[in-house]
C-alpha cells in the first residue's frame, strides 16, 4: 500500500492479469442504441409509477411538477454529456465526480446510483405483476413473476452485452408503438375538465381544481413526476461499450431526453383527460385502465389488449436496460477498488457476471414487497443525491479546469447545470416531505429513514475499509502516481 496525494485514502498496485479478468466489450453500442437504451431505462415510467403523482397533487400539482423536473432532467443531460466527453468510464456519474472532487467525492455519487439502479428494477417488477395480472386475468404470485423476469434477464446480460443492448432497442422500439397507439386511442376522449376531478381538500393551503391538495401537492408530486425521466443519467454508464464515447454519449443523452419530454406532455394530457384524473391516481396499470374505462371503450379490447401486451414490453425494457446500468456501475466501482473486487469479474464474453447478479438478488427480494410507489420513493432518494453531486462536479470542473479539453460543451455551461442542481436539491427535501411506510419484516419502517441508513452502511464500508484498499492505475484513478 500507498499513500496518494487524496487524503485519507491508499492504494493496492495490482498486476495486469487483475485488469484482464475486469474487461468490457468495446464497441458493443453506437449513437442510436444509446438513443434506445436512454429510452428504455425509463419508458417504464411512462406506463406506470407516475400516476401516482395524481393523488398527491392532482393533475394540476403533477403537471407544475413535471415541468420542474423536465427542466432539471433537460439541463442535466446537457451537463452530462460535457462530462462523458471528459471521462468516459463505465461508471459514468461515479467518474465524473472523481474527477471533480477526489475518491470521497466518487463514492458518494456512485453508491448513491447504485440505490436508485438497484431499487428501480424492483419497483419495476411489482408494475410487470400488475400488468400481467391484467393481461391474464389469474392472480400470479409476485415471488413467481420476479424471480422468472429476474432470472431469465440475468441471464440474457451474462451471455453477453451486445445481444442484450440489440434485444433492449428491439423491445424499446415495441413499447414507443405501443405508447403511440395509445395516445391515438385516447385522444378522441380528452375533455379538458376531467382532468381536474379530484375533490378539494378545502383545508390545504391554495387549494383549488386545479391543485386538490394547494401548493404542498407540487412538492409531494416531485417524486413520482421524475418518473417520466428517471435514469436517463445512466447512458454514460455504456462509455466503454460504445464505438466513440465522446461523440455518441452526448447524441444518446440529448436524443434520448427529447423523445421522452414529448411522451412526457403526451400522457400526461391524454390519461387523465380522457378518463379523469380520479380513476388513474392509485392504479398500478393506468394506461389500460384508461383505455377499458367505461368512459372510453368500456372493457377489455383490440386495443387495450394489444397496449397491455406491448405495454408490458415498456416495463420489461427498463427493467432489462437497468440491470446493465447497474452492473456497470457496480464493475467500475469494483474494480477500482471501491466495492469489494469479486464484483468486478467478467466471463469469457465480458460481461459482469457477479455485478449482474447480486444486486439482482437485493431487488427480487425487494419486489416482494409489492410496494411499488414505495420503491419509487427509495429510487428517487438515491437519484436526487447523486444529481446534486454530478452536477457540482460539472460547475466545480468548469471552474478549476476550464482550459480541459471539451469534445462538447454545456449550452449555459454552470449555468445549466446550476439550475439543474438547484431543483435536485428541491427534490430531495419532497422525499421526505412525501416519505411514506414501507411494511418489511412485520414493522413499518420510514422509507427515507430505510434508504438514508442503506446509503449510511455504504459509506461506513468505504470509510472503514476500501478507502484503504484502493486499485492503483484502475480507469479513473490514473492520477495516483
Amino acid at each position: 500500500m500507498e499513500p496518494t496525494g487524496h487524503s485519507g485514502v491508499e492504494y493496492d498496485k495490482v498486476g495486469q492479469d487483475y485488469f484482464e479478468k475486469r474487461q468490457l466489450k468495446r464497441g458493443a453500442a453506437g449513437w442510436l442504441l444509446l438513443v434506445g437504451l436512454g429510452v428504455a431505462y425509463v419508458i417504464s415510467g411512462d406506463y406506470a409509477g407516475w400516476n401516482f403523482g395524481l393523488e398527491q397533487g392532482g393533475w394540476g400539482g403533477l403537471m407544475i411538477a413535471s415541468i420542474l423536473m423536465a427542466i432539471m432532467y433537460t439541463c442535466m443531460c446537457f451537463a452530462l454529456a460535457e462530462l462523458a466527453t471528459i471521462a468516459p468510464t463505465a461508471g459514468g456519474g461515479y467518474g465524473f465526480a472523481r474527477r471533480a472532487f477526489g475518491p470521497w467525492g466518487g463514492f458518494l455519487t456512485g453508491t448513491a446510483i447504485l440505490i436508485e439502479y438497484a431499487i428501480a428494477p424492483a419497483a419495476i417488477a411489482v408494475f410487470i405483476g400488475g400488468y400481467m395480472k391484467s393481461l391474464f386475468e389469474i392472480d400470479i404470485p409476485q415471488w413467481v413473476i420476479s424471480a422468472s423476469f429476474f432470472g431469465i434477464f440475468l441471464g440474457i446480460h451474462i451471455y453477453g452485452a451486445g445481444e442484450a443492448l440489440r434485444l433492449i432497442f428491439a423491445i424499446t422500439a415495441l413499447a414507443v408503438i405501443a405508447l403511440v397507439v395509445w395516445i391515438f386511442a385516447m385522444a378522441p376522449f380528452f375533455d379538458s375538465n376531467k382532468l381536474f376531478d379530484i375533490a378539494v381538500n378545502p383545508e390545504a393551503v391554495g387549494s383549488s381544481p386545479f391543485l386538490p391538495f394547494g401548493y404542498f401537492g407540487i412538492w409531494a408530486s416531485l417524486p413520482f413526476a421524475m418518473w417520466f425521466f428517471l435514469a436517463i443519467e445512466g447512458v454514460p454508464l455504456a462509455a466503454e461499450e460504445t464505438s466513440d464515447p465522446k461523440r455518441d454519449l452526448p447524441r444518446g443523452l440529448i436524443g434520448g431526453m427529447f423523445v421522452l419530454l414529448a411522451f412526457c406532455a403526451l400522457i400526461m394530457v391524454f390519461g387523465p383527460g380522457g378518463v379523469g384524473s380520479e380513476a388513474l391516481k392509485t392504479n398500478t396499470n393506468p394506461l389500460v385502465a384508461a383505455l377499458e374505462h367505461p368512459s372510453t371503450y368500456g372493457g377489455p379490447t383490440w386495443i387495450s389488449k394489444f397496449v397491455n401486451f406491448v405495454g408490458l414490453a415498456g416495463l420489461i425494457a427498463s427493467f432489462f436496460s437497468i440491470i446493465y446500468a447497474y452492473s456497470r456501475l457496480v464493475f467500475a466501482m469494483s474494480r477500482a477498488g471501491y466495492l469489494p473486487r469479486g464484483l468486478s469479474l467478467t466471463n469469457a464474453r465480458k460481461s459482469p457476471w457477479v455485478a449482474l447478479i447480486v444486486p439482482g438478488f437485493v431487488g427480487f427480494l425487494l419486489s416482494l414487497t409489492e410496494q411499488g410507489d414505495q420503491l419509487i420513493l427509495m429510487a428517487v432518494f438515491g437519484a436526487t443525491i447523486s444529481y446534486i453531486l454530478m452536477m457540482a462536479s460539472h460547475i466545480k470542473l468548469r471552474m478549476s479546469e476550464p482550459d480541459l479539453p471539451r469534445a462538447y460543451t454545456t449550452p449555459g455551461g454552470a449555468l445549466t447545470s446550476g439550475i439543474s442542481l438547484v431543483l435536485a436539491c428541491i427534490a430531495l427535501v419532497a422525499v421526505f416531505l412525501t416519505d411514506k411506510k414501507m411494511a418489511l419484516l412485520g414493522m413499518n419502517v420510514s422509507v427515507a429513514a430505510l434508504s438514508a441508513i442503506a446509503y449510511a452502511l455504504l459509506v461506513a464500508y468505504f470509510a472503514l475499509y476500501s478507502r484503504h484498499h484502493l486499485v492503483a492505475a484502475a480507469p479513473g484513478e490514473e492520477d495516483v502516481f
